[in-house]
Order: C-alpha cells, then sequence, then structure tokens
C-alpha cells in the first residue's frame, strides 16, 4: 500500500487509501496466500530448545475453515462475539481467521486478566463463546454462573466438563468454508481499552482497521515487505499492538510470524529467541527495550539479524533511543497511537524521519495534530491534545453500547487520545504523558516520560515511575518510584545522587524531591508501568501526613 518516495513530503503528498468495497481480514491473512502459495510459512513457534513447528498458509486457511463450520453447527453467527485467552500460538490465529471467515467479532482478551477483570469484559461484549487454554478454562469455570451469555468454552488442550476439545473440532468438521461476504465497515474486532481513565471500554473495530494499519507498519519497518524479513513482538496477540502491528500485517503480506507465548518478558530469552529465528523485524514496547539494556555485550554474544525496531506504547525517550543506535547499531523507529486509532505517528530513519525523544511524523494516510480544548490546532511548542481527523480507515468505529463514550471522543471531526503532546518547528510531536499523568508543580506542566528517560540513565536504576504527590506548597512534588539494577542496594546517599543526576540534566523543578526504590515495576498487560498504582500511593501518603 505504501509505495516507496524519496522523501517524505512526497510519500505524504502522493498516498492515496485503497479500501475495496468487500474486505474480510479472515480471508485476506489466509486463504488469498493459501491459493497462491499453500506452503508458504505462516507462523512459526519460537522455541528455544528441539524442533520448531511450522503453520503453514495452506493448513491456516483449511483448519480455520473448519473451525468456522463448528462455530456454525454451535449456532454462532454474524455480529456474536467470542473470546480469545490465549497465548501468542497456533491456535490463537486459526480461532482469530474463523471468527472473521464467519463475520462475528473477535474479543481478544489477556492470559493475565483475574477472574473480575474477565467477568467484566465477557459480560460488556456478551460473549457466547471462549477459546481458552487449560488454566483460561479453569479460570472461567470459577465464574461460570455469573456469565449468562457465555455458552461454549473451546479448549486447545483437550476437552474438561463443560469444555469442548479444539483440536477434535477442528478434525471432524469440513476443511471447506465460504466465508461471510463482508464490507471494511461490518464489526470484525472488539479490544478493550486499558480503563486508564473509568471502566474498560470495548473499541469496536471494521474489517478496514486491517487496512488501515498497513501504511503505519510499512513506514516504520522502512517500506516492509523486504525479501528475507520475518516479524516478531513479545507482545501479547490480545493487545492491538501485538495483534494488528504484528500479526495480522505480517500474515496480510506473507511474512513469516514467529509466536512466542512466554507470558513474562525474559531479556536473555527474547535476544536468543531472534539470533535462533533470525528475526529481521520486531515490535518491542519501551519498557522491554528497557530491560534489554541489562543485557550487556549483545553484539558480542547474540548474532541478529534485525533489519528494523520499532516501539511505541509509551515514550521511548533519548535515553533508549540513543542506547539502541550503540547496543543494537539500528535506530529505533518510535510510533504513535491507541487502541481507537492506532499507528498514526511514526518514524522512518531510512527516510531521514528520526529524532530522539519525539515519536514522529503524521504516517501518510492521516491527519494528526496537537489541539487545544476548543478543537483549534496550538503553535508550535505549546502543550495541547494530540488529536486524529475522521474519516480514518484505522479509527475505531464506536465504543460498544457506550454512545456517550464514543460521542465526548470527539470534538468536531477530531478524535481526541487523551494523550499531551507538543509540535516541534519541524512537525515533529513529541509525547508530553496522559491528561491524567501529567504534574502540576509551582506552576509547571510536567510531564513524567523524560524525568523516567532521565532516570534509567542512572547508572544504577533499571526501571523508574514518576508521578505527582500532593503538595501543600507546590500543588504537587515529583516523586519516584525506583527498581534498581542486580547487585545496586538502596540508600540515602544513592537516591540523592539520582536526584542529583535528574536535576542537572533536566531542571531544578523537574527533579524529584522524593525517591522510593522499590522491588517490581507494576505494568499492563501492554508493558506499560501503571503509574496510577503509585500516583494512588502517593495522594496516600500525602493525606496520611
Amino acid at each position: 500500500m505504501l509505495e516507496r518516495r524519496d522523501t517524505y513530503s512526497e510519500l505524504y503528498r502522493d498516498f492515496r487509501w485503497q479500501i475495496p468495497e468487500r474486505f474480510n481480514i479472515g480471508t485476506a491473512v489466509a486463504d488469498r496466500w493459501a491459493a497462491e502459495e499453500p506452503d508458504r510459512v505462516a507462523v512459526i513457534a519460537g522455541r528455544l530448545e528441539g524442533d520448531a513447528p511450522q503453520l503453514t498458509f495452506g493448513e491456516l486457511a483449511a483448519r480455520s475453515n473448519a473451525l468456522a463450520n463448528a462455530f456454525k453447527t454451535f449456532g454462532i453467527e454474524r455480529g456474536d462475539r467470542v473470546a480469545l485467552l490465549l497465548p501468542q500460538g497456533f491456535e490463537t490465529i486459526i480461532a482469530h481467521v474463523a471468527i472473521y471467515k464467519i463475520g462475528a467479532i473477535a474479543v481478544p482478551l489477556a492470559l493475565l486478566f483475574g477472574a473480575e477483570a474477565l467477568e467484566y469484559r465477557l459480560n460488556t461484549a456478551g460473549v457466547r463463546a471462549v477459546v481458552t487454554n487449560e488454566a483460561g478454562a479453569v479460570r472461567i469455570a470459577g465464574i461460570r454462573d455469573r456469565l449468562p451469555k457465555l455458552e461454549r468454552v473451546i479448549s486447545t488442550e483437550g476437552a474438561s466438563p463443560g469444555t469442548e476439545d479444539f483440536h477434535k473440532l477442528l478434525a471432524d468438521n469440513d476443511r471447506h468454508f465460504d466465508a461471510v461476504d463482508t464490507g471494511p465497515d461490518d464489526p470484525a474486532l472488539m479490544i478493550f481499552t486499558s480503563g486508564t481513565t473509568g471502566p474498560p471500554k470495548g473499541a469496536l473495530h471494521g474489517h478496514r482497521v486491517l487496512l488501515g494499519h498497513l501504511p503505519g507498519v510499512q513506514f516504520h519497518h522502512e517500506f516492509f515487505p523486504q525479501p528475507g524479513d520475518r516479524i516478531w513482538t513479545p507482545a501479547d496477540w490480545a493487545w492491538a499492538g501485538g495483534l494488528l502491528n504484528i500479526l495480522l500485517p505480517g500474515l496480510y503480506f506473507g511474512v513469516t510470524v514467529v509466536a512466542s507465548p512466554a507470558e513474562k518478558f525474559d531479556p536473555e530469552a527474547a535476544l536468543a529467541l531472534a539470533e535462533r529465528f533470525k528475526v529481521r523485524n520486531a515490535f518491542i514496547p519501551p519498557t522491554a527495550l528497557r530491560m534489554l539494556k541489562s543485557v550487556e555485550n549483545i553484539r558480542k554474544r547474540f548474532d541478529l539479524s534485525f533489519r528494523t525496531v520499532a516501539s511505541g506504547g509509551e515514550s521511548l525517550g533519548r535515553e533508549t533511543y540513543e542506547w539502541g543506535e550503540a547496543e543494537l547499531g539500528l535506530t529505533i523507529n518510535e510510533f504513535y497511537g491507541q487502541t481507537e486509532c492506532n499507528i498514526v505517528l511514526s518514524s522512518c530513519a531510512a527516510l531521514g524521519i528520526s529524532r530522539a525523544g519525539a515519536i514522529g511524523l503524521p504516517v501518510p494516510g492521516h491527519r494528526v495534530a496537537v489541539i487545544d480544548g476548543e478543537g483549534k490546532p496550538v503553535k508550535t511548542g505549546e502543550t495541547g491534545q494530540i488529536a486524529v481527523a475522521r474519516p480514518d480507515p484505522v479509527m475505531f468505529l464506536e465504543y460498544w453500547q457506550n454512545p456517550e463514550a464514543t460521542e465526548k471522543k470527539f470534538i468536531g471531526d477530531w478524535m481526541t487520545t487523551g494523550d499531551q503532546g507538543v509540535v516541534d518547528e519541524d512537525g515533529y510531536v513529541h509525547f508530553f504523558g496522559r491528561d491524567d499523568d501529567v504534574i502540576t508543580s509551582a506552576g509547571y506542566r510536567i510531564g513524567p516520560g523524560e524525568i523516567e528517560d532521565c532516570l534509567i540513565g542512572h547508572p544504577a536504576v533499571s526501571l523508574a515511575a514518576a508521578v505527582g504527590k500532593p503538595d501543600p506548597l507546590r500543588t504537587e512534588i515529583v516523586k519516584a518510584y525506583v527498581v534498581l539494577k542486580e547487585g545496586r542496594q538502596p540508600s540515602d546517599a544513592l537516591a540523592a545522587e539520582i536526584r542529583d543526576w535528574v536535576k542537572t540534566r533536566l531542571s531544578a523543578h523537574e527533579y524529584p524531591r522524593e525517591i522510593e526504590f522499590v522491588d517490581s515495576m507494576p505494568l499492563t498487560t501492554t508493558g506499560k508501568v501503571i503509574r496510577r498504582i503509585f500516583r494512588d500511593r502517593a495522594r496516600d501518603e500525602a493525606k496520611a501526613g
């Protein structure tokens, strides 16, 4: 979709959307390739030891057809919701494709969700069937009596009381299926927001959401696909970042996707996987990249094949950007988006579109601005809210059964993001922080990202979170929660050293006046630091005096 040009301005000027009148994600990522090259490898199991099983496009098409037929025998029809509670793996993509083919709506959910989180999402979406593994089936069994609309639980690890055997369904059903005729605006996918402001909302997307992602993926992976490309992410496929930035675009372009089902990110294992499977293109969230920094002598110890590494989901920061150049030998292409409207800003080092500390420029096909409360673009250097103009193929259709929240998401034709940003003199957008993360201290508005970036530049710091703590004199003071690198011990002297580190590198109003050492950093299922936990903790401390 993205035709190569010599300059960004030419690329942006010449881009045109190519959205067909009829489109189905399932047939686009499976059947199209199965018809042309059935033996082409779609997904490879990223195992560090032993054999690495492969799923071809021919097998993906046939197995998804069998599952689609099984769904039909269960009475699951167009518009019904089917949840997926699975790690990265063959069964996950087979289930996704089958759901799209029958015209149902896929609801991907993270295996890390607890019982309450699952119950809320399954009931809110009115899910009729769940495809999961044994661990997920056990969790659902504990809340089954509180899920009145749930009729079927399909387990990928064999039948048990109250569940169907996934693989038996594939074996027992016809491998031919005529996909439902769908248009680009027909609902296909519901991904729940993280719920940073209010309860999680189901962002409903049409089949066009995949097409809407393509120019962004091609941009930050520098005109993907190229010969020999092979794509991977440690991010959960239940998240928009894993599903729509890697899995579905990779298959759409016929590129082999490496699946790594590990629930926790292990830096050494991630590098070993990238080496073994000759990963050429990776999406690695900023927190995971910061964890990679703990691995010494990467290029001496690992024979990596990276052509491109992209990062998004939270601010990458100058320190990690420069580390990537020094230790990975490439420029990490940062991008920006959210569940409702993803990959709308991006970098592309191949075109010279890259700047430390900045997200990038608008991806071709998207109109993005930093606006004020009335929907007017702010001046260069002024803080405002990042917003995306509609219509846009990558934009969500609505929040599921929540028209009021959908309406509040827009100011005129601008879809607001809840993220504060600044545009510099060259048009680059710099992420400042979410509305509820911005710290107000002595009249200054402070974004936590820059402070956290500076903190992790200290040789003793592994991870960090910065929040505002209520203060009677300054409104708020900056408080930092810090995870130290292995072998470093907390002390008052180290806390003072870290404070001075930030104070001399940023400014006197931005340094953390309080530092608390913690053993671990709370992360969302998408790898973002959950600042809210620390923010609430700091507020409780302030109330207690």
